[in-house]
């Protein structure tokens, strides 16, 4: 009798176990839309970079940037004459910003306070993603048509140095020691930069992972974050290249982000998701779950303070008939269309 009675008791033990370990498996994150700013306004738009300390957004929109308060949901002020803009970077020491012009192979460097133009500085050619590296006090832009990084003194406002590529840089990350950690978007790999120095240190392959787009990074447990085409998310250790591991994302994925405080790392996918992860340790992951955002939406930005994510889009109508010299036609935008969503707890 007693015998059963343990046995009993063993089998509700394990039952009570893996229920709680099979809750803990597929908790949801909470995450879900709070509000759609709607801002309307002309141009697509590229990448998002938030402000904490001012509360500022500041989107690109093709020919110019857009900055809106993200408190009052109101757009505040606008940086014209940024043809081709992808992204925008911020260096609050020297109460400047920097956007990465592709159409002109420029930065545009504005006034944080005015918004008001300063300069333009010639770089590379087709310059997408832009970073501000605190290590070296550097800015740098990823040059995709011309293979190269242009690294930039945002003090003196003048070019420092040209580090040659051999395949087309995409998002960029900086680990704040002196590291910048890049995809390069055609060769499936990651590589290392030492930012003091404009020299590379190593390049490492991605696979499974194919067609790298975003990079975040753990910079305490120097974990890299990598959103790939292929609707994977590698994990890779920033010190020697090992791929920890690979996790299912949604498809158009163009930004990741990582939030140290609650451990989440999200992926922005331009079908109309937001994949959430949970970093279990530093060697173990767990996708918690997709949110459904809204279509279009693929790069975002990261409130580090309330949380809150923060990403753009707009409703698309039929894309046009494809041609010889436009075989890949874009979906044309609603008039009028296009809106922030804010995702948070």
């Amino acid at each position: 009798m007693r015998l059963y009675k343990w046995f009993g008791l063993v089998l509700c033990f394990l039952f009570f176990h893996n229920a709680t370990f099979g809750a803990q498996s597929f908790q949801s994150s909470g995450y879900h839309l709070v509000k759609k700013i709607a801002l309307g306004g002309e141009g697509r738009w590229d990448y998002l970079t938030l402000d904490s300390q001012t509360h500022h957004l500041y989107i690109s929109r093709s020919t110019h940037v857009m900055v809106v308060d993200i408190d009052s949901g109101k757009a505040i002020g606008d940086i014209p004459d940024t043809d081709g803009v992808h992204g925008i970077a911020l260096v609050p020491e020297c109460n400047k910003g920097f956007t990465s012009d592709g159409q002109k192979a420029m930065v545009t460097v504005f006034d944080l306070q005015t918004l008001k133009k300063l300069i333009k500085i010639p770089v590379g050619r087709n310059p997408d993603a832009i970073i501000y590296d605190p290590a070296s006090g550097h800015v740098f832009t990823f040059n995709g048509a011309s293979h190269d990084i242009t690294a930039i003194d945002p003090k003196s406002d003048t070019v420092v140095g040209t580090v040659v590529l051999d395949g087309r840089p995409e998002y960029a990350v900086a680990d704040n020691q002196g590291h910048i950690y890049f995809n390069l978007e055609d060769k499936n790999q990651v590589v290392e930069l030492d930012s003091r120095n404009l020299v590379i240190k190593a390049r490492w392959p991605l696979a499974p992972g194919e067609g790298p787009t975003g990079i975040s990074m753990d910079q305490t447990h120097r974990r890299l974050f990598i959103g790939c085409t292929n609707k994977l998310m590698v994990v890779m250790n920033a010190d020697n290249g090992k791929v920890i591991d690979r996790l299912p994302i949604g498809s158009g994925v163009d930004a990741t982000a990582f939030d140290p405080e609650n451990k989440l790392v999200f992926s922005s996918n331009g079908e109309g998701t937001l994949t959430i992860v949970h970093e279990n340790s530093p060697d173990k992951f767990s996708v918690l779950e997709n949110v459904v955002t809204q279509k279009g939406a693929r790069t975002m930005a990261l409130d580090l303070k309330t949380h809150r994510i923060y990403l753009a889009t707009a409703e698309f109508g039929a894309a046009p008939t494809p041609t010889t010299e436009q075989p890949h036609s874009r979906p044309s935008i609603v008039p009028g269309s296009f809106v922030v969503l804010v995702m948070g707890k």
